[in-house]
């Protein structure tokens, strides 16, 4: 058995298949990037400087088929070729002597299972060869030359297509069990080190990253990464016919990607709102003959209903399924026991589901998903099992009663997806910069679905969600919004073939006068907005700190939806659906409504076919001055719930709730400007101000309930262009644009004036999440010297010396920190910075060099320049060189720089750190963390 050897890569991966395991193997590039070398560590094959570990046993692997020019050139001392025929820019050498570790990787491969056995021909050919060399015995060859030679097999060394190629064909006899991540490959800082053009060859191999849970990640290593691979495909491009498809399949793989979001958003919505509704109609019967339809589909198919709500013979109550079909006391018992009893039920069942399988699946999804957007990685919020058990769970939360909305968490949805099918397409799955991309439209097909609003979806997206949106994710936004929208048009889950959710079709034109109301609306929506902003921060944050409350969210679920059902049970604009009772609200009185209270006016004049244009003037008849009241409490009670529910663990979203809200008061200025009009046209008559003749309807309460909810949307959540957008798209009424528009900014500019942060930015900032938003503006007076760490006179400052560091102090210096990278400096003396190294690939390649390397020890100098200093005795242990290792291009700035500028440079570039410096000398590190801290104090 061999004991260790080294084969070297600039770039470093990892293969674990379940049939295959190579242990204890050391891939990297020499300092010539075409020419790689085969290194053993001592002149005898079984020296245990060696780092390819085999079972002597005789196994065998097929599968090569290498030929002239595509074969990767092993040849022995002499420089004579050993495995027949191959590229002069691929050669691979031999040498006896001990090896240099510049970057170390391990490539893990371990003989299992038997495979067929290797030809006689191929061993007596190849072992020969490497017999010659005096490393490796023909018989261990048999068994894994092979394998070397399909993982070299291309004319310039590329590790990718090596590899890819190696799995492929071992694929045939084996499962595998891992992939490719950054953990054991992924250093590529060639553009960051400032290599020079001719280095940076087009056939360099693409590179990918992988970043620890809860940090950011780097925006322009990852984008120079896309750059680089890019540069590797259009490379290839001219290989007729693999390289062209290959090329043709990278260009259009982000609009495959795309396609493939929408058309699962699309059909995901319409299976919530179809399970949603029926569940929902749950709490009050069940429709006998067809117990699948809700309440809605069950009486269309029975035709006998008279009016809207009207219970038809089809569907059977619970007090009905015992046969007590008198409402009495009893009757009236039995049906609050029902509605209760399905509303705890449900709701304890989602939160239930959310604690033991996804813990991420609780909340509306919109704060998180705007920190991952901007770069923060929360490993699992974007998983399948969140997909799945939110997916659940809002069926069941939306059907539970509870005052909360399904719309918020369907961007979450939507997002799960796009994160799920990006790992299907490499370009987007191992690239954390690029996939943001993806994950920005489908925040945009998650807003599509929710509403019916394809274009309120992308201006969604760019408003509010995405951090980094450039023109080309906003043409594929608007594509997977365009196909979300197609999709669910087709499911058509509220069987009404619209795919606006709250259609209006009012007949009248507004008046400027009613500017004013409309106006007062945005104050009322700003202030409500704010109000509830403080009061469910204030609530989230007690939650947070007690211990009974916090610890035990189930109880807390269940017993808040037991008091909002309780409550909500006798009023009729609490007990049913937030979406219905917005239906309801934005809907004008017509022949249908004539038993609702709404809709009780004195002088109703309509005809069987149509509605007259004077249905009603403003003479108010007892149903309406009850509904008024009734609308009162509903809207008091709506707040409270909300409040209260918007946190818990369950799926919860807050767009509908809030639209319920500004619905219930648009609706109330409404009934109180219809009646303050018609008392004027009694009195004074007709007048310019009020464009409509009397008889007429001067006043649409329900355009009022319309506009009121946009107000109070905004208020909560300060969205201006697209919140307006989603409205008109939600309504279909491109005439009244403008007064959403006058109501939404007037919310606008209160809030802001109140709170400044909306519901979603205060709960990033609750959770203290390190998001840095990218619409603020910071005009401080201060310099970079004041906020970086350390603070002038403190020498708690960790560095790396570039020649004069054992292996020994490097590891004590990352068990004595934290710091997720190290500066490289010159020396304690001179201080003058030379390049940046990160935690992870210091901890990574230490941890490598010991496994695969028997001359590194403690006391082994690491070497971070291109000079190796000469050892002061014979005895002293060789260098462990990781200049590859090292960004040579970090950022950097001036102790002078303004804060301004500084902030600046971490929003639009998506930084992780910038280095402070003064006249090439270090002097500190400022992070996102630091700017945060540093912003939090200013406005204080």
């Amino acid at each position: 058995m061999l004991g260790s050897s080294n084969i070297s890569f600039k770039n470093r991966f990892k293969l674990v298949p379940k049939g295959l395991r190579i242990k204890n193997c050391c891939l990297q590039y020499d300092e010539e990037p075409e020419s790689v070398s085969l290194i053993n560590s001592a002149s005898s094959p079984a020296s245990r400087g060696s780092s390819i570990k085999y079972n002597n046993r005789r196994r065998a692997m097929d599968g090569v088929n290498g030929g002239s020019g595509n074969r990767a050139r092993f040849s022995s001392d002499d420089g004579s070729d050993l495995f027949g025929e191959g590229s002069s820019n691929g050669v691979v050498s031999q040498s006896l002597s001990g090896g240099e570790l510049s970057e170390p990787a391990m490539v893990h491969v371990e003989q299992r299972s038997g495979l067929t056995k290797r030809l006689k021909r191929n061993n007596e050919e190849w072992g020969s060869g490497w017999s010659r060399g005096g490393i490796i015995d023909s018989d261990w060859l048999t068994d894994y030359s092979r394998v070397a030679a399909d993982a070299l097999q291309t004319q310039k060394i590329s590790m990718y297509s090596s590899v890819r190629r190696l799995v492929r064909r071992i694929g045939r006899r084996s499962e595998y069990r891992g992939v490719l991540t950054d953990a054991d490959f992924g250093y590529d800082m060639t553009v960051a080190n400032g290599d020079t053009e001719e280095d940076l060859t087009p056939d360099s191999p693409p590179v990918f990253s992988k970043y620890e849970d809860f940090h950011t990640i780097d925006w322009q290593r990852d984008l120079a990464r896309d750059r680089l691979r890019h540069k590797f495909i259009v490379a290839k491009k001219h290989d007729f016919p693999f390289g062209l498809l290959l090329s043709m399949w990278d260009a259009g793989s982000g609009w495959i990607c795309v396609l493939l979001v929408g058309l699962a958003a699309g059909a995901v919505a319409g299976i919530i709102d179809i399970g949603a509704r029926w569940m929902s109609d749950l709490k009050d019967g069940i429709c006998a003959d067809r117990f699948w339809l809700d309440r809605e589909h069950c009486c269309w198919s029975s035709n006998d209903s008279f009016y809207k709500d009207f219970d038809c013979n089809s569907w059977t109550t619970w007090p009905e399924m015992f046969n007590y079909y008198d409402k009495n006391f009893f009757y009236y018992t039995t049906e609050f026991v029902f509605y209760v009893g399905w509303s705890v039920l449900m709701a304890g069942l989602t939160v239930t589901l959310v604690k033991v399988f996804a813990p991420y699946a609780c909340g509306s999804g919109i704060p998180e998903i705007k920190c991952i957007l901007s770069g923060f990685v929360i490993r699992g919020y974007l998983g399948k099992w969140t997909f799945i058990i939110k997916s659940v769970g809002l069926i069941l939360a939306s059907a539970s009663g509870l005052s909360l909305g399904k719309e918020g968490p369907m961007v979450h949805l939507a997002c799960c997806i796009g994160n799920i099918f990006s790992y299907f397409f490499p370009k987007y799955g191992l690239n954390e910069a690029k996939k943001r991309e993806i994950l920005s439209a489908s925040a945009a097909a998650g807003v599509s679905v929710a509403f019916g609003a394809p274009i309120g979806g992308v201006m969604f997206s760019l408003e509010e969600a995405s951090y980094y949106f450039p023109l080309k994710t906003m043409w594929r936004s608007f594509f997977c919004a365009l196909v979300a929208g197609i999709i669910l048009r087709i499911v058509n889950p509220f069987g009404s073939d619209q795919t606006s959710l709250f259609h209006v079709d009012y007949s009248m034109k507004w008046t400027f006068i009613e500017l004013i109301p409309f106006a007062g609306l945005g104050l009322f929506g700003g202030i409500l907005g704010s109000l509830f902003i403080w009061s469910n921060i204030k609530w989230c944050r007690f939650r947070k700190t007690n211990k009974i409350l916090g610890g035990h969210p189930i109880y807390e679920v269940m017993i808040v939806a037991a008091l909002t059902s309780a409550i909500g049970f006798n009023n009729p604009y609490t007990r049913k659906s937030a979406s219905a009772l917005i239906k309801q609200l934005f809907d004008r009185c017509g022949p249908e409504d004539y038993m609702q209270d709404l809709c009780d006016y004195q002088n109703k004049t309509f005809s069987s076919d149509k509605v007259d244009d004077n249905y009603h003037t403003g003479e108010f008849g007892i149903g309406v001055t009850n509904a008024f009241w009734q609308l009162i409490m509903a809207l008091i009670c709506k707040l409270l719930f909300t409040i209260f529910t918007f946190g818990v663990k369950v799926p919860s979203g807050l767009f509908v709730p809030s639209m319920a809200m500004g619905a219930i008061s648009g609706r109330l200025v409404g009934i109180t400007m219809e009646g303050i009009i018609a008392s004027l046209q009694q009195s004074v008559g007709h007048n310019d101000m009020w464009a409509c003749q009397i008889g007429k309807d001067c006043v649409m309460p329900g355009l009022y309930a319309m506009v009121g909810a946009a107000a109070v949307l905004g208020g909560v959540t300060r969205m201006t262009v697209s919140l307006v957008v989603i409205m008109f798209e939600l309504t279909g009424s491109l005439e009244f644009i403008v007064p959403t528009m006058v109501a939404v900014m007037f919310a606008k500019w209160v809030g802001d004036a109140i709170c400044s942060l909306g519901i979603y930015d205060a709960h990033i900032e609750l959770n203290g999440y390190p998001f840095l938003d990218n619409k603020g503006e910071y005009p401080y007076s201060t310099v970079a010297s004041q906020v970086m760490k350390p603070g002038a006179g403190n020498d708690d400052l960790g560095v790396i010396y570039q020649d004069s560091m054992t292996v020994g102090e490097i590891e004590k210096l990352l068990q004595e920190t934290q710091y997720n990278g190290f500066p490289v400096v010159v020396s304690s003396d001179s201080m003058s910075l030379v390049g940046f190294c990160t935690r992870r690939d210091i901890q990574l390649a230490l941890a490598t060099a010991r496994k695969t390397q028997s001359y590194v020890v403690t006391s082994s100098i690491v070497v971070f320049s291109n000079t190796v200093p000469e050892p002061s005795s014979s005895g002293d242990p060789a260098p462990l060189k990781l200049r590859r290792l090292m960004d040579l291009a970090p950022m950097t700035i001036t102790d002078q720089t303004p804060m301004e500028t500084v902030i600046d440079m971490f929003r639009k570039l998506g930084l992780r750190q910038v280095l402070v410096t003064k006249n090439g000398r270090l002097l500190g590190v400022i992070t996102k963390k630091d700017i945060l801290q540093f912003m939090k104090r200013s406005e204080h």
